[in-house]
């Protein structure tokens, strides 16, 4: 299962920085009217309007690729095995600095309420 969301993650990666390369090579809608009186990209490598139809089409396939290795990342993370109560309801285990994890101490019983954990004057 950590493969497959190692793997989804890499995916979302490449496939964001392709997106962002791709949306900064775009021009905007304003640069096709100098290209049609002659200053501007109508020799490029895709030709006059070729360029925005590949790029285009390319963003929008990279767009949905990311968007869904997001929903599968969203996915597997929340597949995780519920716990039986809350992150804050469990002390954390101080270890000393010297000593190695095996010796770490027991953790104190927590009170089943979150009102016997307030401390008095």
């Amino acid at each position: 299962m950590n493969v497959i969301v190692n793997v989804i993650l890499a995916v979302q990666m490449l496939a964001a920085l392709a997106m962002i390369g791709l949306i900064l090579i775009q021009h905007g809608k304003g640069a096709d009217m100098g290209a049609a009186f002659g200053s501007g990209s109508s020799g490029s490598l895709f030709g006059a309007s070729g360029s925005a139809n590949f790029l285009s089409r390319t963003t929008a396939v990279l767009a949905a690729v990311f968007f869904v290795s997001t929903l599968a990342l969203a996915y597997f993370g929340n597949a995780r095995p519920a716990s039986s109560g809350s992150v804050l309801e469990t002390p954390a285990a101080v270890v000393p600095a010297g000593a190695p994890a095996s010796e770490a101490p027991a953790a104190p019983a927590v009170p089943a309420s979150g009102a016997a954990q307030i401390p008095t004057k």
